[in-house]
């Protein structure tokens, strides 16, 4: 098998058009509303380091709490404005499908930037813009695994909502190169230099608008909502296939039947209904596990990094603006890379299980490290020296970087885009998108004040993180990779603990395939003694 070759263990193997330029196309398209998410998450940390910012809204003359208190305001109220948007885009992903919304996500955002562009001054437009931003953001961001994960075939299911991610990270390298580029290039006394770097929040807000007008609607959703003729059409386009080909038959049936057994059980009734349906036995167990992986990715420290890594390379010991962004600049291009490579080679052959666990070993004894330097240097008081200890402190921020990227980064956010039920999954993904964006308001928030009271102790919250992260995958989450959405139920009405449930689903499907072919092969066996019959008559 090929490095780039679908490794299909569904009960219907799949020909070998269905994975088609179409789907990625349809993934890149989607994944410019996880475009707008990286490059805001990235750029926001620089820009309050240049000094054309700080000078225009008071952070060169804060000090102590009040510069803490300013910084987590102006980062924090895009969480905000995320976890709200995460609910509001409830019923439009609901009513209007998950297109049309991507294209209404796109326009919020761009308006949000409207706001912070004609601020002069004004720290109240920034916080009112990023609000704004924010929607659009966290809309998006529950919308778009969603729509991938709906339209992608299983085997490569985990690797197009790795687009999502992989979107992500290289647009937080733009982020925060741009940074880099125009405190180096633009003088620090022309607004030019923080105008430039929130302007650039347009292409991807544009983008999403434009790249989603030529993009079908889920096939699920709308079988969902009986417009089978559109669905089938939708269906027969991204799988480049005809419409009585035998998969595409056997993949709507499938969806159907789910869709059935949903309704039977109240999903398509009022939102109340559908509540009692998301805690029923089988649907909460996932939900929980859904909501712990999200809060987990934040308390292991990536988004401290992200939105304030000036602050924490200056906190072990390397001064400066240009510095500070020139380190955090490598940081982003080493988790993009990293990011890359993992979601197209390994994240559907090393799956989602093992990867959580190998990644989070890696990334908590980088945390560790830094928690110990960070002590016996004195780095958060100003004394540490850019001595071979500093150095590889470098290194270990980058060495975390690589091990985030393998398994916090794109992991929950896959796993949850895949797990839950048709008729359920924009409920849950309310839940668990919901969480993602609380858990980010905590960290975002609280790191400032963290690293002026707890200082080293800053670090050591994030490596026991992990620790706790790490046993509750062993303990409770299953491996996922490779199950069609609608034998996700399957495994997830078993009990017991995650070890052994992937082997007990895949032992069930195997005896299915063969009564499905024996039922099959009953069929032909039948027509061939009627045309017998028919002859001898």
């Amino acid at each position: 098998m090929g490095l780039f070759s679908p490794n299909d263990d569904s009960a219907f193997k799949a020909p070998a058009e269905v994975y088609n330029w179409r789907v990625y196309a349809l993934a890149i398209s989607a994944s410019m509303g996880s475009s707008m998410f990286g490059y805001d998450s990235a750029f926001i940390g620089g820009a309050m380091s240049l000094p054309a910012f700080k000078t225009r809204f008071g952070l060169a003359t804060a000090k102590g709490t009040e510069l803490a208190a300013l910084k987590a305001n102006i980062v924090s109220t895009f969480q905000a404005g995320c976890f709200f948007g995460a609910i509001l885009c409830y019923w439009m992903s609901e009513k209007l499908g998950r297109r049309i919304p991507l294209m209404i996500c796109g326009c919020v955002f761009n308006i949000g930037v409207i706001m912070q562009m004609a601020s002069s001054g004004t720290i109240g437009l920034i916080y009112a813009g990023r609000a704004f931003t924010g929607l659009g953001v966290g809309a998006s961001s529950l919308i778009v695994p969603q729509y991938i994960s709906e339209c992608s075939p299983p085997a490569i299911r985990g690797r197009l909502i790795g687009v999502f991610e992989i979107v992500l990270q290289f647009s937080l390298v733009i982020g925060f190169w741009v940074n880099y580029g125009v405190n180096q290039n633009v003088s620090p006394t022309s607004d030019s230099q923080w105008h430039i770097p929130f302007a650039i929040q347009f292409v991807p807000g544009c983008l999403l608008v434009i790249l989603m007008f030529f993009q079908p609607e889920s096939p699920r959703w709308l079988l969902k909502n009986n417009r089978d003729e559109q669905a089938i059409k939708n269906l027969t386009y991204i799988r480049q296939l005809p419409v009585d080909d035998a998969y595409l038959q056997w993949e709507i049936e499938t969806v159907k039947e789910q869709i059935q057994l949903e309704f039977d059980s109240g999903a398509n009734e009022s939102f109340v209904k559908k509540l009692r349906a998301v805690f029923s036995p089988g649907i909460r167990n996932r939900l929980a596990i859904g909501m712990s992986l999200m809060m987990l990715q934040n308390l292991s420290g990536i988004n401290a990094l992200n939105y304030y890594s000036p602050t924490i390379f200056g906190s072990i010991g390397f001064k400066g603006t240009s510095v500070g962004l020139l380190a955090t600049g490598v940081f982003g291009l080493v988790k993009a890379f990293a990011t890359l490579g993992f979601m197209i080679f390994g994240i559907d052959k090393l799956g989602r299980r093992k990867s959580l666990m190998i990644g989070s070993v890696g990334a908590l004894f980088a945390m560790y490290y830094l928690a110990g330097f960070s002590n016996l240097s004195g780095s958060f008081d100003g004394n540490a020296k850019q001595d071979a200890g500093a150095y590889v402190a470098i290194v270990m921020i980058y060495l975390f970087a690589i091990f985030y990227a393998m398994s916090w980064n794109g992991i929950p956010w896959i796993f949850c885009a895949e797990v839950f039920p048709t008729g359920t999954r924009s409920v849950c993904l309310v839940f668990t998108t919901c969480t993602q964006w609380l858990g980010q308001f905590i960290i975002v928030y609280s790191t400032p004040y963290m690293m002026n009271n707890i200082k080293y102790g800053t670090f050591i919250f994030f490596g026991s993180s992990l620790v706790v992260g790490m046993i509750f995958v062993i303990l409770f989450m299953p491996e996922t990779k490779g199950l069609s959405l609608e034998d996700m139920d399957i495994m997830f009405n078993m009990s017991g603990l995650a070890h052994g449930k992937r082997a007990k689903t895949d032992a069930i499907i195997s005896e299915r395939r063969v009564a499905d072919d024996m039922d099959r092969s009953g069929i032909k066996n039948d027509r061939e003694v009627v045309e017998q019959v028919e002859k001898a008559v």
